[in-house]
């Protein structure tokens, strides 16, 4: 892996996990155009996650540091909530979910999905709950689809999103809402790639530190611009414009599988 990649692949990591246009779908894009693989066990996996997790920390400060101040606060317990049916989905769905990011058969329809939730999210009318107002149930509802946006190219930040304004939340509550609850999902996968990385540590030692540092970094300060510009579009119904990209991304990825073939597995035969 070059310098190049590594930034190519820290910047995508960095923009998607935040644009609702899914990150997975687009790192599996992007191994598959480039003719790299990145296996999700590795340590390079591992520092992409802890700079975004850095930049939604920095870009969400003010809520993290009232969180902290306010442990017991209503909105800490829906963020617990809503982590349950998240860790049940992946512990139930872990290696199917594993074996469709590395073939990739699947990104077409999803991101077809996410295109359809992006569109119909300018249309929804925002409601008036906010983070302490909000139920159980919605909390459960926000996790449940934070934990379907496992498969590869179904946008987390988008479902989760959507749910809070399918139940009601207002375009700002929910927003903050899917961001807070991205810190805890991200902590947990890199904690998760961590004991991976810990398994083989010489392996560990020999892997290209520069470029993953680099990649890392680029990571970071492309997430954080990733949250402030998804935070403004959302406010301003602009979710149309990525409905209309992943739709065009969905069209070349099965156009590649029923009759190039050049990037992706067929999906005939």
């Amino acid at each position: 892996m070059t310098v190049v990649q590594a930034i190519i692949m820290g910047i995508v990591q960095g923009v998607t996990e935040f644009l609702p246009i899914s990150s997975t779908g687009h790192v599996v894009l992007v191994e598959k155009l480039l003719g790299i693989h990145v296996d999700s066990d590795t340590l390079f996996i591992l520092l992409l996650h802890l700079g975004t997790l850095a930049a939604v920390l920095y870009a969400m400060r003010r809520e993290v540091q009232w969180l902290i101040k306010h442990p017991t606060s209503r909105m800490t317990w829906m963020i617990l909530v809503a982590l349950l049916p998240t860790a049940v989905v992946g512990a139930i769905c872990e290696e199917w979910f594993e074996g469709l990011f590395d073939s990739g058969v699947t990104i077409g329809f999803e991101f077809v999905i996410t295109g359809v939730v992006l569109w119909w999210m300018d249309s929804v009318a925002a409601g008036h709950k906010n983070e302490e107002t909000m139920t159980v149930s919605d909390s459960l509802w926000v996790g449940t689809l934070q934990g379907i946006s496992i498969l590869p190219a179904l946008s987390r930040s988008g479902l989760t999103i959507a749910a809070g304004l399918w139940r009601g939340m207002d375009r700002a509550a929910a927003t903050r809402f899917s961001f807070v609850l991205s810190i805890p999902a991200i902590l947990g996968g890199t904690l998760v790639k961590l004991d991976d990385v810990l398994e083989d540590p010489a392996a560990t030692m020999a892997l290209p530190w520069t470029q993953m540092i680099i990649g890392a970094i680029a990571a970071a300060i492309a997430g954080y611009l990733a949250v402030k510009g998804t935070s403004w579009l959302i406010k301003n119904s602009k979710m149309w414009i990525f409905a209309v990209y992943t739709w065009a991304v969905a069209a070349f990825v099965l156009y590649d599988q029923l009759f190039g073939h050049h990037f992706f597995p067929p999906l005939i035969g």
